[in-house]
Formats: structure tokens, sequence, C-alpha cells
């Protein structure tokens, strides 16, 4: 098979939603179809939702394996007057009331063939039996491929000639940055941000046949486990078994390191200067720790501005060992940036005299 059967390039998240709301927005390309490609867990229906939501459209979403050919088609019955049979649409599609919106068709290479015939006419023709989609409408379809390793029905290039294709990619940093604004377990994020090449182990999980394995919203559930009140002997039976054994021993194994090298509770209540400095940690995987865990801490205008008088103590500090200070103190500021502009505490970070001294380190020159 080829390296790259379906002939484009990927696309990150970010990227596919900014093309399907422009798309959207734009009558005619809005009549043509598209199609989302991409492994489990990796958010096509998220970027669907969110587009319907930035258009402030309404959203059908239909799972198609979990309905029967005759559901999309619709029911059959007499019609004494005209002496033929006739087609009731069923009340799911949208009718002529609700003149704009997204009709998005998910699992649509893992649906029954019979139903998939139906769901074909609706993005070839726009319309299924009698029933015919309101001209504002925009199909969407989304599915996985067989050399994804899911269990797929292979779409014909006549269908794939009528539809706009998208192979969708988790990136580490667009998936970080969700997970900031969704406010995920620090651990998470300082742990895939050491090692990115764990958010998606697909090619690792096909290899090995392996039925359980490492996605972004495996993730995003470890991130549920760890946050929920279970003890730790059964937050490990949760991890391993969403995310596979190997890649639970790996995580667990950065996160005791991560915990034992930040008390950032410590930290926020330290003196500034020595006392600040004496309990940072040594390690890369410990300085992420610390990013993440004061990020996940900085909730209010008194502990964003402490956080970031902790990362100002990067430059005056001097580790035990090499690590690129400069690079982490970077990350975090900008982490802290954005945190302040999603919850509305601008004025405290220009406020802060330890963000006005590190701008102004950046920028000698303002």
């Amino acid at each position: 098979m080829s390296p790259n059967p379906l002939n484009i390039p990927c696309v990150s998240v970010s990227a596919a939603r900014a093309a399907l709301a422009a798309q959207f927005a734009d009558p005619p390309l809005r009549e043509r179809a598209t199609m989302l490609w991409g492994n489990r867990g990796v958010g096509k229906s998220s970027i669907v939702r969110q587009v319907a939501q930035q258009h402030a459209v309404p959203l059908v979403d239909l799972r198609l394996t979990t309905l029967e050919p005759v559901d999309l088609r619709g029911a059959v019955y007499a019609d004494e007057r005209l002496e033929r049979t006739v087609w009731f649409p069923p009340e799911f599609l949208p009718g002529p009331e609700t003149p704009q919106g997204l009709l998005f068709l998910d699992e649509i290479t893992a649906a029954d063939p019979r139903l998939q015939v139906s769901a074909y006419s609706l993005i070839l023709d726009r319309r299924v039996g009698n029933y015919r989609l309101p001209e504002g409408w925009m199909v969407v379809a989304a599915g996985n491929a067989a050399w994804q390793g899911a269990v797929a029905h292979e779409m014909g290039t006549a269908l794939a000639d009528r539809m706009f294709h998208f192979e969708v990619q988790a990136t580490i940093d667009a998936f970080l940055a969700h997970a900031a604004a969704e406010g995920f377990a620090p651990e998470v994020m300082a742990y895939l941000r050491v090692r990115p090449d764990r958010l998606d182990d697909s090619a690792a999980q096909l290899e090995g046949e392996h039925l359980v394995g490492a996605s972004p919203r495996g993730w995003e559930d470890v991130s549920r486990v760890l946050q929920s009140g279970l003890d730790a002997a059964t937050q490990r039976v949760f991890v391993q078994g969403r995310i596979g054994s190997a890649n639970a021993a790996e995580f667990f194994g950065v996160l005791r390191e991560l915990q034992a090298g930040a008390d950032v509770v410590a930290l926020l209540a330290a003196q500034p200067g020595a006392q600040t400095r004496s309990l940072l940690p040594g390690t890369l995987d410990g300085l992420h720790g610390l990013v993440y865990g004061l990020l996940a801490a900085a909730v209010d205008t008194p502990t964003l501005q402490r956080a970031i008088e902790v990362i100002e103590e990067l430059s005056a500090w001097q580790p035990p060992r090499p690590l690129p200070l400069l690079e982490v103190q970077t990350l975090a500021l900008e982490l802290m940036a954005a945190r302040a502009l999603a919850r509305g505490m601008e004025l405290a970070l220009l406020e802060s005299p330890a963000y006005a001294r590190l701008q102004a380190a950046k920028d000698p020159g303002r």
C-alpha cells in the first residue's frame, strides 16, 4: 500500500477548523461536502461542533454506526389517493424551517454499506428519497481508514471525487493549548511537553497489534483520572486500561519525578529570592511539571503575579546541571499570558513588576 493512500498532506486541527469555517461562510463552497480523515481521538467531531458554534448555526450530528439503513431514508407508507407508496423522511433531518446549519455524518466509513448508500446520496445529490437538504446547509463527513487500524469500508473514487478531503493530525502544540484552556491535569501537560511522541502512538499500536494505545482522547481521559478522588493504585488501573501498559509505565515513571521535583504550593508561599530558588526542581521533567503546575494554580490575580515571580527566579538560578532555563521561562510566560487573556486578567499581567522586568530583559530597547 502507498505510504500516503489519500495523496494529501496532513493538516492540524486548528487548520482544519479554520478551513471548514471559511467554507461554511462561502455559499458556493458550502454546497460541496467535506470529508475529515484521521486517527481515533484526534478531535474530528469537536472541529465540526466548534464551527457550528462559531457561525451560531444548528448542528445535526449523526453517528452512522448507530443507525439502521431505513433510519436515514425514512419510512414508507401507502398513499391511497396517489395509489403509490411514499417515503416519510426522518424527523432528525433539517427541514425548510431551518435554513442553515451543519449536517455531520460521523463514522461514515464504518457504517453498514446499505446505510452508506443513503449517506452518499446526501453527499452527492443533497437529497435522499423525497427529502432534500435545505440550500444553506453544509455536509461534513468523518471517518477512519483501514490503513489507520480502523474497521472501515473502502471509499470509491467516484464518491471521493465529490468532496474536499482533509487528513487531520493532532500536533503537540495545538493539543497542549487546548489542554491548558480546558484545565487538564498539569502532570499530563508536563509529560507530553517532554514526551510529545507519546501523544498518539497509533503506528506502534498497529505494528504491535495492540488494541489499547495512546491518543489525544485517551490523554484527556487520563487527565480526568488524575483529577478524580481515586487512590493512586486505582488511578494506575484506569490509566493502564486507557493508554496501554507500556505507555502507563513510562507515564507513571515520569510522574514520580514530576511530583517530587516541584512543590508548587511551597513555591507560591515562599519568599522571593534564595528561598524560592532553593525549591526549584533540578531536572527538565521537574521544570515542566513546575510550569504546568503554576499554570493550573494561576486562577486569580495574586496567584498569577506570584507565579510570574517564580518564573522570573529562573534568570538568577544556578541549577545543579545545565538546563534550558531560557526556553522553559519563555514557554511559561507564553502560557501565563494566554491564561491571563482567557480569564480577563490582563491588568494583573500588566501590573506585575516581575512580568515588566522579564519583558524588558527580552527587549532592552523598550
